[in-house]
């Protein structure tokens, strides 16, 4: 292996690289202190909180077809975070960033789950990636501006959903600069085809309300694959009460009740609810006969029939808990 001189240099002194990202630090301060970064931040907290984006100026003008106020914009933060780098290679972008084979992002902006991003995707390494069988269709609105290149892509639509199949109406869609393209994420995707060198876009994503479930679909049937909780919260909710059902842990069955009768999430009660009953059968058949008691509660008749399922196969639980009659 080939070590560079510079880099074997901060085996014994970090200094160089502690002040390459202090410099970066202070070069990505001074632009958020301009008056149109700290406009677009002010925004962006509205927007996360609910606001339309035709109510708020600037936002709206970053995502206007064909307006140059985009490109504007992420040049005067990718143009000082670029002389940084060149005077300290070193370096790293102080902004969170990704990057792989085939796409590169920038978090330009943040506020909660709602995002500002710049994002480029490398045509050669889209054309060597198999095409997808699957389309996931997330709980977010994102607007999506394109500054540079060009690209073959697909809107995939939920028309209709029966029996955990969903039927799609699928359109071409180009998309080159200027283009603004808008879309919920709960019935609509885009998929590139074809990329011709590099696609640079402008992203604005806002998540809707963490109830709200991912779904993924296969492409050629419809047919349901996964589904996933809106939120990471409901997530880590969703995999400590499997944790604790693997472990056994009798005593946390009370807590895994009242989360399985609290508001909430479905898929995150109903999975309490199923821990709640391998871990104390009384507690849970209980917590399951007043769930399907509720009539207004969305999980009342997948309750009500398990219910039934249960006391089929293991009459004396019908004396426990509350008949939902």
């Amino acid at each position: 292996m080939l070590i560079r001189p510079e880099l074997q240099a901060l085996r014994s002194d970090d200094a160089p690289q502690r002040r390459a990202q202090t410099a970066l630090g202070a070069v990505f301060a001074a632009w958020r202190a301009t008056p149109a970064a700290l406009t677009a931040e002010q925004e962006l907290v509205r927007f996360a909180d609910g606001s339309a984006l035709e109510d708020l100026p600037l936002l709206a003008e970053l995502f206007t077809p064909g307006d140059p106020a985009a490109a504007q914009f992420c040049a005067g933060l990718v143009e000082v975070i670029l002389a940084r780098l060149a005077c300290d290679p070193l370096g790293q972008s102080p902004l969170r960033h990704f990057t792989d084979d085939t796409v590169t992002a920038l978090t330009v902006l943040r506020c909660g789950t709602t995002t500002l991003t710049l994002q480029a995707i490398d045509g050669a390494g889209l054309a060597r990636r198999p095409a997808p069988v699957s389309a996931a269709f997330t709980p977010s609105e994102t607007w999506e501006h394109v500054l540079a290149g060009e690209a073959e892509a697909e809107t995939i639509t939920i028309a209709g959903i029966d029996a955990r199949r969903a039927q799609f109406v699928r359109r071409p869609l180009d998309l080159a600069p200027g283009c603004v393209h808008h879309r919920t994420g709960t019935r609509e995707v885009v998929m590139l085809r074809a990329v011709a060198r590099t696609l640079v876009s402008l992203k604005l994503q806002r998540r809707l309300p963490c109830s709200a479930i991912t779904y993924e679909y296969a492409l050629d049937d419809g047919m349901l694959l996964h589904q996933a909780a809106g939120s990471p919260r409901d997530s880590r909710l969703e995999l400590s009460a499997a944790l604790l059902g693997r472990m056994g842990r009798t005593d946390a069955a009370p807590l895994l009740a009242a989360m399985a009768e609290e508001r909430g999430e479905a898929s995150l009660r109903w999975q309490a609810l199923r821990e709640c009953l391998a871990l104390d059968t009384k507690q849970g058949f209980a917590a399951l006969a007043r769930i399907a008691g509720r009539r207004a509660d969305p999980l009342a008749h997948p309750a009500g029939a398990l219910r039934e399922q249960l006391i089929e196969h293991h009459p004396q639980l019908s004396e426990v808990g509350p008949c939902p009659a």
